[in-house]
């Protein structure tokens, strides 16, 4: 009771502070649209304003924060239309890379909208219009505005793949948030984390044991979506320019993480003058920057966004452009996974690259992907290899190319391994929902 009473103290304090900074947040919202970094059109949905009717009828909230989580959820969407057709489902994200690559894989009839920021007035306008009966949260979503006004407002609240960093934790459970974290966690119906460790981090925090439900990691759940005939035209046509060279790909890299790459590039390229490198960063205009960076050296590169060609002596093939990944892990039997090279990185989705059958590499820095590599390795050690740093990198990739039973152990090994880990994931995930969160919010 005291604890309660302490977290409820804390709430107040934060509601407080976010409501007094709430027009600060606004202004500053107009400064990201400005720089390219908010919609320039539909910005005020972060302050709570729809752009959509809200249709009749019992309705379901997915939330997520980017592209990646975005992602993982749009199974469980796809589950929940199969189920129940005419359930209503709005889906929001915070950024703008989300929104150019999901609000095109949804499925159709889905709302999307961008998710209104933390405050009491963006929070209170957003609920009041679309009224969803659940709110279904990924990964570390732990809004405490949203989370205790939906309680308030008899909306239950799920957490699929929930996760916090060793850095989140740690400050969560300083004597100053913990109260406040743990009022907000029993406020949920449903927790499925991300794996074992994720769980006891939540029951440390006071998370109620009974809410807490394993159903596998929906990282590891890869799906086709459709594409248009450019697109596929685009991919194939790019399949058969590398037809005949040797090729690996470097994806997600975060900034610096290209100096690693590029030099690396340089050595392989002397052994095997043919060889392409794919770099994919994590932020497309990182891409335009490493491209004209390259190009001012003297170097050949085929941009991805301009559908360049690869000429004889193109080497370096950038991509600039988002939610392609899955196709072009097809085109490359290597695939070195970044945002994993230098501390304070977390790493990325290593189980794309490993479902197309990719000899998958990785970095020491991959924060909360760390139990998605050690479970692979236990299943088999020669599906993903972390490497320390660039000299590991560089030999292993010397070895890959030198060696073609070892390239195709590992690729074996990585698209094996996925498979046997990514199977009955989502129909776990729909009967945890079902039974804690669907009977009871639509009934």
């Amino acid at each position: 009771m005291a604890a309660t009473t302490e977290g409820k103290l804390v709430y107040r304090i934060y509601r407080a502070l976010s409501y007094s900074v709430s027009p600060v947040v606004k202004l500053h919202l107009q400064y990201r649209r400005l720089r390219g970094r908010e919609h320039p059109h539909r910005w005020t949905e972060r302050l709570g304003r729809p752009s959509l009717p809200r249709p009749p009828g019992p309705l379901l909230w997915f939330h997520a924060v980017s592209l990646g989580e975005g992602m993982t959820a749009i199974p469980v969407i796809k589950q929940c239309i199969k189920q129940s057709p005419d359930l209503n489902i709005l889906m929001t994200t915070t950024t703008l890379s989300a929104f150019h690559v999901i609000s095109k894989r949804l499925p159709s009839g889905v709302i999307y909208q961008f998710a209104p920021v933390d405050t009491p007035t963006a929070v209170g306008s957003f609920l009041d219009y679309w009224k969803p009966n659940a709110i279904i949260l990924i990964e570390s979503e732990l809004w405490p505005n949203l989370i205790m006004a939906a309680s308030e407002n008899g909306i239950l609240l799920a957490l699929l793949n929930g996760r916090m960093s060793r850095k989140s934790f740690k400050l969560f459970s300083g004597p100053l948030l913990r109260p406040l974290i743990s009022l907000m966690l029993s406020k949920f119906s449903l927790i499925v984390p991300l794996s074992t460790m994720q769980a006891i981090n939540f029951q440390l925090l006071q998370a109620p044991p009974y809410i807490i439900n394993f159903s596998g990691d929906l990282k590891y759940v890869i799906e086709d979506f459709d594409v248009s005939e450019e697109e596929l035209r685009s991919i194939e046509d790019l399949k058969l320019q590398l037809a005949h060279r040797q090729v690996w790909m470097a994806s997600s890299i975060h900034r610096g993480e290209e100096e690693i790459m590029l030099g690396i590039h340089r050595v392989l390229s002397r052994m095997h003058p043919e060889m392409v490198t794919i770099l994919a960063p994590r932020d497309p205009r990182h891409g335009v920057e490493i491209a004209q960076e390259l190009q001012k050296e003297g170097q050949s590169v085929a941009l991805r966004s301009l559908y360049e060609k690869l000429e004889a002596r193109t080497n370096i093939y950038v991509v600039d452009t988002l939610g392609e990944l899955r196709h072009l892990y097809g085109l490359t039997p290597i695939a070195v996974v970044g945002g994993s090279f230098f501390p304070g990185l977390a790493g990325h989705n290593i189980s794309e690259a490993a479902a197309s059958g990719c000899a998958v590499l990785t970095g020491q820095h991959v924060g909360h992907f760390s139990h998605m590599v050690l479970e692979m390795q236990r299943l088999n050690p020669l599906s993903i290899l972390q490497v320390s740093g660039k000299l590991e990198l560089e030999k292993a990739l010397k070895e890959l190319f030198s060696d073609p039973k070892v390239l195709e152990a590992r690729c074996m090994a990585a698209k094996e391994t996925y498979h046997s880990l990514s199977g009955g994931i989502v129909a776990n995930v729909w009967n945890a929902l079902n039974l804690n969160i669907f009977k009871r919010a639509l009934c």
